[in-house]
């Protein structure tokens, strides 16, 4: 089991939000903590693609992502990350964006915050914005002379990742499960400030659902509750 230590900065860097909680919620909760440091960064907009008419509703979508930042902000609150970075590519169409601009934009916030530690989306999601995610961050995160970032791990998000069914010859195979069985119901507090993304049972969004998630990993590792993640690539000194 791998865990980031008091030396360590962390950054989550998510498509959308709740992203964030979505796929690593806890873990980061735990190694906040134990005294680590960590940040989130935001891509996409979020909740646009749900309208047909963007231009004939932008008021109804500007006061839905302005209430989406506020969820976000207060879910970060419970979490405890330091700071909450969001930028403005477009809702599940980041694939209409040279990757380029996506690739400089994460390089900005490693820059600046210099991470040991990133967490991000599975290359092999159904949701597109979360398949170019992987792919900028790989490529802002690749080993260079001089990067901070040591350890970058990918997660599953409920209602996408499994969603890719496993025809596909990247499904999501975990080979790190850390133990949240002390932070799970923060994870759940932090979902509960979406109230625009949360959904009932047996929706994978749901309060119950991500608990039996939370507890199927933790049973493949002998554990009560766990989040799962592949690692990508570790740098040992």
């Amino acid at each position: 089991m791998n865990n980031a230590t008091a030396y360590d900065k962390i950054l989550v860097i998510a498509a959308h939000p709740d992203d964030e909680i979505l796929g690593s919620g806890a873990t980061v909760k735990k190694w906040i903590n134990s005294g680590t440091t960590a940040y989130a960064l935001i891509l996409a907009q979020g909740v646009i693609s749900r309208f047909s008419d963007v231009k004939g509703e932008e008021k109804e979508i500007q006061t839905k992502l302005n209430n989406l930042k506020k969820e976000s902000n207060a879910s970060a609150d419970i979490i405890g990350f330091s700071e909450l970075y969001f930028e403005d590519f477009p809702d599940n169409r980041m694939d209409s964006v040279d990757l380029l601009d996506v690739i400089q934009s994460i390089e900005k916030h490693v820059e600046r915050i210099k991470p040991t530690i990133i967490l991000t989306h599975h290359t092999g999601d159904l949701n597109i914005d979360h398949r170019v995610t992987f792919e900028a961050v790989i490529t802002a995160c690749r080993p260079l002379s001089g990067s901070s970032v040591k350890k970058l791990y990918s997660f599953q998000i409920p209602s996408s990742t499994e969603w890719h069914f496993p025809y596909h010859k990247n499904s999501f195979s975990p080979n790190t499960f850390i133990d949240v069985s002390s932070t799970i119901h923060s994870k759940i507090e932090a979902m509960k400030c979406y109230k625009s993304e949360m959904r009932k049972a047996p929706h994978p969004r749901s309060e119950d659902i991500l608990m039996t998630i939370a507890g199927q990993w933790g049973s493949v590792a002998n554990m009560e509750y766990a989040e799962a993640f592949e690692l990508i690539y570790s740098i040992e000194d």
